[in-house]
Protein backbone atom coordinates (compact mmCIF):
# COMPACT_ATOMS: atom_id res chain seq x y z
CA UNK A 1 0.00 0.00 0.00
CA UNK A 2 1.23 3.46 -0.92
CA UNK A 3 0.03 6.17 1.43
CA UNK A 4 0.40 9.81 0.41
CA UNK A 5 3.51 9.08 -1.64
CA UNK A 6 5.38 11.92 -3.33
CA UNK A 7 8.52 11.46 -5.37
CA UNK A 8 11.05 13.72 -7.03
CA UNK A 9 14.52 12.79 -8.23
CA UNK A 10 16.16 15.77 -6.52
CA UNK A 11 15.13 18.89 -4.60
CA UNK A 12 15.71 20.98 -7.73
CA UNK A 13 13.40 18.79 -9.86
CA UNK A 14 9.60 18.96 -9.97
CA UNK A 15 7.49 16.24 -8.35
CA UNK A 16 7.13 13.18 -10.57
CA UNK A 17 4.47 11.65 -8.30
CA UNK A 18 2.30 13.54 -5.85
CA UNK A 19 -0.09 12.30 -3.15
CA UNK A 20 -0.29 8.75 -4.52
CA UNK A 21 -2.55 6.40 -2.58
CA UNK A 22 -2.73 2.84 -3.88
CA UNK A 23 -3.71 -0.41 -2.25
CA UNK A 24 -3.11 -3.75 -3.98
CA UNK A 25 -4.48 -6.81 -2.23
CA UNK A 26 -2.74 -10.17 -2.33
CA UNK A 27 -3.72 -12.05 -5.48
CA UNK A 28 -4.83 -8.95 -7.37
CA UNK A 29 -3.57 -8.16 -10.84
CA UNK A 30 -3.32 -4.47 -11.70
CA UNK A 31 -2.17 -2.50 -14.70
CA UNK A 32 -0.61 0.94 -14.64
CA UNK A 33 -1.40 3.06 -17.67
CA UNK A 34 -0.66 6.63 -18.57
CA UNK A 35 1.17 8.95 -20.92
CA UNK A 36 4.90 8.88 -21.53
CA UNK A 37 6.60 10.75 -18.69
CA UNK A 38 3.57 10.27 -16.44
CA UNK A 39 5.50 8.44 -13.69
CA UNK A 40 4.52 4.82 -14.40
CA UNK A 41 8.08 3.49 -14.28
CA UNK A 42 8.86 5.62 -11.23
CA UNK A 43 5.82 4.17 -9.44
CA UNK A 44 6.91 0.62 -10.27
CA UNK A 45 10.47 1.38 -9.11
CA UNK A 46 9.07 2.64 -5.78
CA UNK A 47 7.06 -0.55 -5.32
CA UNK A 48 10.10 -2.70 -6.16
CA UNK A 49 12.16 -0.80 -3.61
CA UNK A 50 14.54 0.63 -6.20
CA UNK A 51 13.58 4.20 -5.23
CA UNK A 52 12.54 5.70 -1.90
CA UNK A 53 9.55 8.03 -1.62
CA UNK A 54 10.26 11.71 -0.97
CA UNK A 55 7.20 11.73 1.31
CA UNK A 56 4.57 9.25 2.42
CA UNK A 57 4.97 5.55 3.12
CA UNK A 58 5.10 2.25 1.28
CA UNK A 59 3.82 -0.67 3.35
CA UNK A 60 3.63 -4.42 2.80
CA UNK A 61 1.27 -6.32 5.08
CA UNK A 62 1.14 -3.25 7.33
CA UNK A 63 4.92 -3.00 7.68
CA UNK A 64 6.62 0.15 6.39
CA UNK A 65 9.39 -0.67 3.92
CA UNK A 66 12.58 1.05 5.08
CA UNK A 67 16.29 0.86 4.28
CA UNK A 68 16.55 -1.85 6.96
CA UNK A 69 14.02 -4.25 5.42
CA UNK A 70 14.07 -3.25 1.73
CA UNK A 71 16.31 -6.17 0.62
CA UNK A 72 13.97 -8.62 2.35
CA UNK A 73 11.02 -7.16 0.43
CA UNK A 74 12.92 -7.32 -2.85
CA UNK A 75 13.48 -11.06 -2.40
CA UNK A 76 9.70 -11.48 -2.80
CA UNK A 77 9.64 -9.79 -6.23
CA UNK A 78 10.28 -11.13 -9.72
CA UNK A 79 10.60 -8.49 -12.44
CA UNK A 80 10.21 -9.06 -16.16
CA UNK A 81 11.57 -6.04 -18.05
CA UNK A 82 10.70 -5.24 -21.64
CA UNK A 83 14.27 -6.08 -22.72
CA UNK A 84 15.46 -9.38 -21.27
CA UNK A 85 19.13 -10.02 -20.49
CA UNK A 86 20.17 -13.45 -21.74
CA UNK A 87 23.56 -15.06 -21.23
CA UNK A 88 25.28 -17.18 -23.88
CA UNK A 89 24.15 -20.35 -22.14
CA UNK A 90 21.38 -22.94 -22.35
CA UNK A 91 17.65 -22.27 -22.19
CA UNK A 92 17.63 -24.07 -18.83
CA UNK A 93 20.41 -21.87 -17.41
CA UNK A 94 18.70 -18.71 -18.64
CA UNK A 95 15.39 -19.69 -17.05
CA UNK A 96 17.07 -20.60 -13.75
CA UNK A 97 19.32 -17.54 -14.06
CA UNK A 98 21.77 -17.13 -11.19
CA UNK A 99 21.39 -20.73 -9.99
CA UNK A 100 24.43 -23.02 -10.17
CA UNK A 101 24.04 -25.50 -13.04
CA UNK A 102 24.04 -28.51 -10.69
CA UNK A 103 21.40 -26.85 -8.46
CA UNK A 104 18.80 -26.20 -11.19
CA UNK A 105 15.40 -27.74 -10.49
CA UNK A 106 14.49 -29.18 -13.89
CA UNK A 107 10.84 -29.73 -12.94
CA UNK A 108 10.53 -26.05 -12.06
CA UNK A 109 12.24 -25.10 -15.35
CA UNK A 110 9.71 -27.21 -17.26
CA UNK A 111 6.72 -25.85 -15.32
CA UNK A 112 7.87 -22.22 -15.73
CA UNK A 113 8.44 -22.72 -19.46
CA UNK A 114 5.00 -24.36 -19.79
CA UNK A 115 3.35 -21.40 -18.06
CA UNK A 116 5.30 -19.00 -20.29
CA UNK A 117 4.00 -20.84 -23.39
CA UNK A 118 7.52 -21.94 -24.29
CA UNK A 119 7.73 -25.68 -23.48
CA UNK A 120 6.18 -26.94 -26.72
CA UNK A 121 8.66 -24.91 -28.78
CA UNK A 122 11.69 -25.95 -26.68
CA UNK A 123 10.73 -29.62 -26.75
CA UNK A 124 10.69 -29.49 -30.55
CA UNK A 125 14.39 -28.56 -30.64
CA UNK A 126 16.99 -31.33 -30.79
CA UNK A 127 18.80 -30.22 -27.62
CA UNK A 128 15.60 -29.02 -25.95
CA UNK A 129 16.39 -27.23 -22.65
CA UNK A 130 20.14 -27.60 -23.29
CA UNK A 131 19.88 -25.46 -26.46
CA UNK A 132 22.37 -22.58 -26.34
CA UNK A 133 20.65 -19.22 -26.97
CA UNK A 134 23.70 -17.27 -28.19
CA UNK A 135 24.98 -13.90 -27.01
CA UNK A 136 21.98 -11.86 -25.79
CA UNK A 137 19.72 -14.58 -27.22
CA UNK A 138 20.90 -14.01 -30.79
CA UNK A 139 19.41 -17.34 -31.87
CA UNK A 140 15.92 -16.44 -30.61
CA UNK A 141 13.08 -14.21 -31.75
CA UNK A 142 11.93 -11.25 -29.66
CA UNK A 143 8.88 -13.18 -28.45
CA UNK A 144 10.99 -16.19 -27.48
CA UNK A 145 13.32 -13.95 -25.46
CA UNK A 146 10.39 -12.36 -23.65
CA UNK A 147 8.92 -15.76 -22.83
CA UNK A 148 12.27 -16.87 -21.37
CA UNK A 149 12.17 -13.73 -19.20
CA UNK A 150 8.66 -14.61 -18.06
CA UNK A 151 9.69 -18.22 -17.40
CA UNK A 152 12.67 -16.89 -15.37
CA UNK A 153 10.34 -14.85 -13.18
CA UNK A 154 7.97 -17.79 -12.74
CA UNK A 155 10.89 -20.10 -11.88
CA UNK A 156 11.74 -17.75 -9.02
CA UNK A 157 8.25 -18.44 -7.61
CA UNK A 158 8.07 -14.94 -6.12
CA UNK A 159 5.08 -13.49 -4.28
CA UNK A 160 4.98 -10.41 -6.54
CA UNK A 161 5.39 -10.47 -10.29
CA UNK A 162 6.13 -7.15 -12.03
CA UNK A 163 5.73 -7.18 -15.81
CA UNK A 164 7.10 -4.10 -17.58
CA UNK A 165 5.67 -4.41 -21.09
CA UNK A 166 6.89 -8.00 -20.83
CA UNK A 167 4.48 -9.26 -23.47
CA UNK A 168 4.97 -6.51 -26.07
CA UNK A 169 6.69 -8.87 -28.54
CA UNK A 170 4.06 -11.60 -28.23
CA UNK A 171 1.10 -12.13 -30.52
CA UNK A 172 -2.35 -11.69 -28.99
CA UNK A 173 -3.09 -15.41 -28.60
CA UNK A 174 0.23 -16.15 -26.87
CA UNK A 175 -0.09 -13.07 -24.65
CA UNK A 176 -3.56 -14.18 -23.51
CA UNK A 177 -2.29 -17.71 -22.73
CA UNK A 178 0.71 -16.37 -20.77
CA UNK A 179 -1.48 -14.00 -18.75
CA UNK A 180 -3.93 -16.81 -17.94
Amino acid sequence: ELKGVDFRYSQKEPMVLQSINLQVLKGECIGIMGPTGGGKSTLVDLVMGLLTASAGTFEVDGQVITDDNRRGWQRHIAHVPQNIFLSDASIKENIAFGIAKDQIDEKRVYEASRQAQLSELIEGWSKQYDTIVGEQGAKLSGGQKQRIGIARALYKNADVLVLDEATSALDGKTEKAVME
